[in-house]
């Protein structure tokens, strides 16, 4: 058998990680207790690949697979069994040292670890957990450290994952069952959700409890997250946000990622030849974050939508108003705050300052223009003290107007 260096390793098991997009350390509190005066932080800091929390905040991790080999064939995997790619595997001892080397020369600031499944499920969670509980309990570190899970690994396999992890992720791949059982013939979809459910029940069950000296021991305190693959089939956009919505409300996810798909050597004829555009994938996170912070339902961001696709041209929060014209101008200094935050161009933050700053005195036009990212967006939808929208926004070219600049990728 051929050896392979550590440094060929890395490279072979960072980039086939590349894929998978369900990785933010968002929502972690720092360690305390047996990692307290230990090694890491889920602080800010610098590092190699990058994911960003709510805040804006800057997080790098190690991300890599334990291994590549993989006894299932989903179609859309590079690191399906039938795919000719060169395989390695990392051993438990490898994954702790670079970790700590990575983390000791302030590359990282925590560790992604995912895994092709290896012998079977169990084999492969409890190998994972094992990098884990070594990190925690044999080294001290108190980084971050985000695990795949292994859809029907055995409940205390996750239940010891959750334990040593803040954040884990079990990935619901595609957009529909059917989906799932034409390019994943060996998983489940019943087991993928049982798996999701049995992490919320723990996450609940390790949350502080006011009433009892006894704490729970915490369990995943960044919660989990999914990913689902957008373009590998027809599922249409409307179709995602749904299955997004119901994951939200039925397993208290933190997030839902969106990978679109990159087309994979040797690939299979029921694949795409082309990925979709990253600007659809763009648009699904804009949509996400309507439905998570801004109170739409899944349903009326695609309604009357082409084919149930998201515009591409312009955000979906504008393609909702100019479709629902009737119900604007929004008056700033008396809508309520869920009216408000229904206007194209102001944000979470601005609508707090709007009902901040109208306590005190009426609002003008150049005082909605202080407190918002662009006036120009905002303006065709509001009225305030000296402004109102007349005829503009009733005008027919008004969608061409508010058209953003080809290199404008803002969240709204």
């Amino acid at each position: 058998m051929v050896q392979i260096s550590l440094k060929r390793k890395l490279a072979i098991l960072s980039d086939a990680a590349k894929y998978d997009a369900s990785c933010a350390s968002s929502g972690s509190e720092r360690r305390t207790g047996k990692a307290s005066g230990g090694i890491g932080s889920t602080g800010p800091g610098s590092g190699i690949c990058h994911s960003y929390a709510p805040d804006g905040r800057c997080i790098s991790l190690l991300k890599i697979l334990l291994t590549n080999f993989c006894i299932y064939d989903c179609v859309y995997c590079v690191n399906r069994s039938s795919s000719n790619v060169e395989r390695t595997r990392f051993s438990v001892a490898e994954v702790v040292a670079l970790t700590l080397d990575f983390y000791k020369r302030n590359y990282i600031e925590g560790l992604f670890l995912s895994s092709g499944i290896i012998r079977a499920p169990d084999y492969t969670m409890e190998e994972m957990v094992r990098v884990a509980r070594s990190l925690r309990e044999e080294h001290g570190f108190a980084g971050y450290i985000h695990l795949k899970v292994i859809p029907n690994a055995a409940p205390d396999l996750l239940e010891m994952a959750g334990r040593f992890a803040d954040r884990l992720s079990t990935n619901i791949e595609m957009p529909t069952d059917e989906g799932l059982g034409r390019f994943a013939p060996e998983k489940r979809a019943g087991e993928i959700r049982t798996a999701m459910a049995r992490v919320r029940t723990n996450w609940e069950e390790g949350q502080p409890d006011r009433a009892s000296r006894a704490q729970p021991q915490p369990f995943a305190p960044a919660g989990q997250s999914t990913q689902m693959i957008v373009g590998a089939d027809a599922s249409a956009d409307s179709t995602i946000l749904s299955r997004s919505a119901a994951l939200y409300a039925g397993y208290g996810l933190k997030r839902v990622y969106y990978s679109a798909f990159s087309p994979i050597p040797d690939a299979s004829a029921r694949l795409p030849i082309a990925k979709p555009p990253l600007m659809r994938e763009h648009r699904l996170y804009q949509a996400d974050w309507l439905m998570r912070f801004y109170g739409f339902e899944a349903g009326e961001i695609t309604a009357g939508n082409e084919n149930g696709m998201l515009d591409l041209a312009i955000d979906p929060k504008l393609a909702w108003a100019l479709n629902r014209r009737g119900r604007f101008p929004v008056d700033v200094n008396r809508a309520e705050k869920a009216q408000l935050l229904r206007v194209p161009g102001l944000g979470l933050r601005a609508v707090d300052k709007i009902i901040a700053t109208r306590r005190h005195h009426s609002l003008r036009l150049a005082d909605v223009a202080r407190l918002c990212a662009s006036l120009e967006k905002v303006r065709p939808f509001i009225q305030a003290v000296d402004w109102t929208p007349g005829k503009r926004l009733d005008a027919q070219d008004l969608r061409a107007r508010m058209l953003p600049g080809p290199a404008q990728l803002s969240l709204f």
